[in-house]
């Protein structure tokens, strides 16, 4: 038979838990149920608002974008790959580019999530690949991502 281990065990301490074998007497159990319940309910806060970023303007983004613009644009290849279309595709895909292999090899999709990510710090999401510029503005990194997004 399994052991119960939501009952406190013979000296009265849980046998799981944050106060497993630490905590006696009367109510011993339910300690450490009420510790899981509180820890768990701030990972699930953690997990809700961890990934809140700023809604983005695409109309100032087209501005910001102008940044860009000195190794990109929406409908050709320059020093870096065009743009129209980027979200929702694989990264290293564009045909007749010349990817690094990081790049190539990382297999992200570009999603609001991955492009802010990517934005913020190209070298710490894929290290290897060859752009080096970063937007450290996260509303500006927004916009950008929403103008992007209507470039379809």
């Amino acid at each position: 038979m399994a052991e119960d281990l939501t009952r406190p065990s013979r000296g009265g301490a849980p046998k799981w838990g944050p106060f497993a074998g630490r905590v006696t007497g009367p109510g011993a159990g339910a300690l450490a149920i009420a510790a899981a319940v509180v820890a768990l309910s701030a990972a699930s806060v953690h997990a809700v608002t961890a990934d809140v970023r700023p809604a983005g303007d695409p109309v100032h983004g087209k501005t910001v974008y102008q940044a860009c613009m000195g190794c990109h644009s929406l409908d050709e290849d320059d020093v870096g790959p065009r743009h129209r279309g980027v979200l929702g595709r694989v990264a290293g895909s564009v045909p007749g580019y010349s990817y690094s292999a990081a790049l190539k090899g990382s297999h992200i999709v570009w999603s609001a999530e991955t492009l802010d990510r990517w934005l913020t710090n190209p070298q710490g999401l894929v290290p290897g690949a060859r752009m080096f510029f970063s937007m450290s503005d996260p509303k500006d990194r927004a916009d950008v991502i929403a103008y992007l997004g209507e470039q379809k």
